[in-house]
């Protein structure tokens, strides 16, 4: 089936279960495209997808046809409780995908984001890691590779998440710039040729917003638990604009008591002493230095202007200047990339021993340049990059301790935090858990507010520098909500 330049017919009838059987879906055409149609008729041609439901007076019925690149169509009809429909449908799709295809998904039927919350939520009900793990193998059929490593990084995670303080905050600051776009970004960040412009404006329009959510910080008497930088990457941006956004963050909030301060150095070819000298002045301990690959051949191929030479070095000079907590990020299944390649790459940074390593895995997105390509998922070997990586880490004393999927990711894998005990991010198992709110400053930065009865409401910035410029009087007004969030954590807080 041709998934990237014809539109896979989906047809619902008598049903709505549009989000969740697209998703089952596209764990075996990670970027197809889909029509949707309540209309039986258009359960026709080569390959479709019908899910019908109908009431029988009693039950309700589900009726299942898949049919792939006009071959038998594979039937099923059954009687289920109403609220295990959805599930059974989306079951009955999986199976009938899987034997047409020959694709075994490794989570299953797990579409969700965040599998290990579904273990640390059964083992927070008073389960046994056995049951956890027997009630979600049967429920969703996950490999027990798979089911390992989510309940590895859930007795990983536990004694974090017990330590959350949901009467405080963190604070996300977004820098979407970076020195080139690679071609698996799938991020709003822009080049550094094309924000020279923005790039004052830019600055001013960020510590402005700083210095507003200071304020209200204040106002509700609103403790600060955790920092982060991101991007884009935050140190494409010089050293003085750099140290007037960490200057404003220093003079807005109260730094005295915050638990974990992170810079996402990022770019190996953005990093300098100066810059780095600049991040440890104003207070940050945790820092990433991403190479993706050492491979210099893939590293062209993704659009970096960097070496692996490069990473090593900018590692070195971090250690150099004092930093004792830093990440690395890397990509397994990157275009061109093999499986020694990968291997080496990971050996060589492990003889680095940073404090925690990152192994994401490919993720194809509409709007990287990627995603153009069809054939990036064909014979792509990240699986067996990912397996050597949980055997060498492991074996290491790293310990998984966060963990998110994505849609659209090569062999429908994972992305896994690794960290030697006692440097697992907090910002970054907060941010997957949704029990804290984090406030977002800058352009495409996101706010999560995470009421005290457990409602959450997100208010997204303007999504392109020149839009959170433009528009930024109107973005401010959108704060009240905040203030509203944070007095009701507050007053929750004094009872």
């Amino acid at each position: 089936m041709n998934t990237i330049n014809n539109k896979m017919p989906i047809v619902l009838v008598g049903n709505s279960f549009k989000y969740e059987i697209e998703a089952t879906c596209k764990l075996f055409f990670s970027t197809a495209r889909f029509s949707f149609s309540s209309d039986p008729e258009d359960a026709c041609g080569e390959s479709y997808v019908l899910a019908a439901v109908r009431d029988n007076g009693g039950m309700p019925e589900y009726e299942v046809t898949v049919r792939l690149d006009g071959g038998i169509p594979v039937h099923e009809c059954r009687a289920v409780p109403a609220e295990e429909l959805e599930h059974e449908i989306c079951r009955s799709i999986f199976h009938s995908l899987a034997d047409l295809t020959g694709i075994r998904p490794p989570w299953g039927l797990m579409t969700g984001i965040r599998p290990v919350k579904k273990v640390t939520e059964l083992l927070q009900q008073g389960r046994s890691l056995e049951e956890a793990g027997e009630i979600l193998t049967r429920r969703f059929e996950l490999t027990p590779e798979k089911l390992r490593i989510a309940c590895e990084t859930a007795v990983n995670q536990l004694p974090i998440l017990e330590k959350i303080d949901t009467s405080a905050v963190s604070l996300y600051v977004s820098i979407p710039f970076c020195p080139t776009r690679c071609s698996y970004c799938s991020f709003v960040s822009h080049s550094m040729d094309s924000a020279v412009k923005l790039m004052p404006d830019y600055i001013r329009c960020l510590c402005r917003e700083l210095e507003i959510i200071g304020e209200l910080v204040r106002e509700t008497d609103t403790r600060i638990d955790t920092i982060y930088f991101g991007g884009g990457t935050p140190t494409a941006i010089s050293a003085d604009d750099l140290r007037t956004v960490m200057e404003q963050v220093q003079r807005s909030f109260d730094l005295t008591n915050i638990r974990e301060y992170s810079v996402e150095a990022g770019r190996p070819d953005t990093i300098t002493e100066e810059k780095l000298r600049v991040i440890k002045e104003y207070g940050a301990g945790r820092i990433s230095v991403n190479p993706q690959t050492l491979n210099d051949d893939v590293l062209r191929v993704i659009g970096r202007q960097h070496s692996g030479e490069d990473a090593i070095r900018a590692f070195e000079l971090a250690r150099k200047t004092g930093f004792d907590n830093i990440n690395t990020d890397l990509i397994a299944g990157l275009p061109t990339e093999q499986p020694d390649s990968f291997r080496n790459t990971l050996d060589r940074i492990t003889e680095l021993s940073p404090e925690s390593i990152t192994v994401h895995t490919l993720t194809i997105k509409r709007s990287a340049a990627l995603f153009a390509d069809g054939s990036v998922n064909s014979s792509n070997p990240a699986a067996e990059m990912v397996r050597y990586s949980i055997e060498k880490l492991l074996s290491m004393g790293y310990k998984p301790y966060y963990m998110y999927r994505q849609k659209n990711t090569v062999d429908n894998l994972e992305n896994i935090g690794y960290a030697k005990p006692g440097y697992e991010s907090y910002y970054n198992i907060f941010i997957m858990d949704e029990t804290q709110t984090i406030l977002g400053a800058g352009c495409a930065a996101s706010t999560k507010l995470v009421y005290p009865d457990g409602r959450i409401k997100r208010i997204h910035n303007y999504k392109y520098p020149y839009e959170y410029i433009r528009r930024f009087s109107e973005l401010m007004d959108k704060k009240e909500e905040a203030a509203e969030c944070l007095r009701k954590i507050s007053s929750t807080r004094l009872k």
